[in-house]
């Protein structure tokens, strides 16, 4: 048996001063905040007015825990006017945003004029909220489904090519080369060499927005975009607050019954 080992006595290392960081971060966020809150530099919030206003709420909240299940009926359609927009925009915009992500990328870009073209358009693309799109569209081809169509559209492609044109610059870079050996060009390398190593992440890019599309599309439906939020925003200005409750339970629902299957 060999001897434990000996432990040196002798003075502990002294303690590191405590950072100030955290301290002053907390007095900087009061600070910020109470300047946002303030009547002379934010939005002047007044607790006593939030305190008082809380009541005009209890009516709202009486009929939401109240709803009226014989407008259920007349959800179906909007519903499925919505689903409807949410696969073809999916569908449509996934197909395009495709070959742009091929042409936002280092690997796959034919040249350098195309790829700096290609991720422009794509960041102008992505800087325009949705809401914006469907503002647009709604007044160019009218008020209903077509324009929440075509601003999803415009949102799945933004989306989609922006994930996937980054999942392809972090590609192995070996069946590229092995393909340009062999003799293939840019289109056969891409297909065989890339699109193999890329198609799980672009499968989940177009299922993540097929669901941004749904709920996407509720909102747009506020501004004539059609489905489900043009019904909402209808029940809302009339105030029939039974109605909107009925619609949110019908959402829940749905999406519910998506989380289980």
């Amino acid at each position: 048996m060999t001897a434990a080992p000996q432990v040196r006595q002798g003075n502990r290392p002294a303690r590191p001063p405590r950072s100030l960081a955290v301290p002053i971060g907390l007095v900087a966020f009061g600070v910020i905040s109470w300047f946002a809150l303030s009547k002379q530099f934010g939005i002047g919030l007044d607790v006593s007015d939030l305190i008082e206003d809380a009541g005009r709420g209890v009516g709202i909240w009486a009929e939401f825990l109240d709803p009226n299940w014989a407008f259920l009926p007349e959800t179906v359609g909007p519903m499925l006017e919505t689903f409807q927009m949410a696969v073809i925009a999916a569908f449509v915009g996934c197909a395009v945003a495709l070959p742009v992500a091929f042409l936002a990328s280092r690997v796959t870009s034919p040249n350098l004029a195309t790829y700096l073209a290609d991720r422009g358009i794509l960041s102008i693309v992505r800087a325009i909220p949705d809401i914006l799109y469907a503002l647009i569209f709604v007044a160019a081809v009218g008020i209903g489904p077509l324009a929440g169509m075509l601003a999803l559209l415009l949102f799945n492609i933004g989306v989609v090519a922006k994930l996937l044109s980054e999942t392809v610059d972090g590609v192995d870079t070996g069946p590229i080369e092995a393909t340009r050996a062999a003799g293939g060009n840019r289109l056969l390398t891409t297909r065989w060499a890339v699109m193999p190593q890329v198609l799980p992440n672009y499968v989940a890019y177009s299922l993540y927005t097929f669901e941004l599309n749904i709920r996407a599309s509720t909102v747009l439906g506020i501004v004539g975009a059609g489905g489900i939020g043009q019904l909402l925003n209808t029940q809302r200005a009339f105030f029939r607050y039974d109605n909107l409750a009925v619609i949110i339970i019908e959402l829940a629902s749905i999406r519910l019954r998506r989380r289980l299957v």
